[in-house]
């Protein structure tokens, strides 16, 4: 099991060295902006390392959304970060599964997210994976509850969609995370990345505050279970100060 977190953008393998990493994430720009990615300046670097790299797209994508000055820029980013992920050797960009807004048809959201699918493979899809993660909050969102993403997977999975599980948005969302590993694969069928947070806030509160292991709402020895179940690379996306005891602990639970 490979276990790593999501470290800053400007010297990503001194970050994981310090955390005693085996995976990091990172973004590749502003995670605020629109704009396109520079080249990394440790590109060579990442492409030779053994480490197991991600990739996080900006906050502000939102491939459901019906407003197209959100929806069409968001495309752009996707496909220029997947681009610049690539570049580096990255195993899989993560993409949040958005929202549309109140009012609006959570179908027509799920059917953004087919177009966009359905329009890079024609022009030979992606050059990395795209792995669509669960959200915490948000009562038109398409991967918050697992009765949307279901619907979600339906519409994309057979474009080689991957997914990434948060626990701290699964359990903010109001999912159990006991056997939430089996849930998820019968609805996607993989997990290819973990994003192992613990929670600030109560079960079900809807917000996305993400705790070190040892200090959150959620039991450490449900988040080692979750990881243990899934079987795949493992990010923590904790307060930095604490990253190297959470990576620590993880190795500790699962006899590594």
């Amino acid at each position: 099991m490979r276990i790593g977190a999501h470290v800053r953008d400007d010297d990503p393998l001194a970050a994981g060295r310090e955390r005693g990493a085996e995976v990091v994430q990172f973004f590749l720009a502003d995670p605020q902006s629109w704009k396109k990615p520079p080249e990394h300046p440790q590109a060579e670097a990442l492409r030779a390392t053994d480490l197991d790299v991600f990739v996080h797209s900006p906050y502000p994508v939102n491939i459901a959304s019906m407003n197209n000055r959100i929806r069409i820029p968001s495309r752009k980013t996707v496909l220029q970060h997947a681009e610049g992920a690539a570049a580096i050797g990255a195993k899989g960009l993560v993409v949040h599964g958005g929202h549309v807004t109140q009012g609006e048809d959570p179908e027509q959201g799920i059917e953004n997210w087919k177009k966009f699918f359905e329009r890079q493979a024609k022009d030979g899809g992606f050059p990395l994976p795209i792995l669509i993660e669960n959200t915490a909050g948000g009562e038109n969102a398409m991967a918050r509850r697992f009765d949307m993403l279901a619907k979600l997977w339906d519409a994309v999975g057979e474009f080689g969609a991957g997914f990434c599980l948060d626990t701290c948005h699964a359990f903010a969302a109001g999912e159990e995370l006991v056997g939430i590993v089996d849930r998820v694969k019968a609805i996607t069928g993989r997990i290819d990345l973990v994003h192992l947070n613990n929670s600030r806030d109560e079960f079900g509160s809807s917000r996305d505050r993400h705790a070190n292991i040892s200090t959150g709402t959620i039991e450490p020895e449900v988040l080692a279970a979750v990881v243990a179940a899934a079987g795949a690379p493992v990010v923590v996306e904790t307060p930095s100060e604490g990253q190297a005891e959470d990576i620590a602990f993880l190795r500790q639970a699962l006899g590594g």
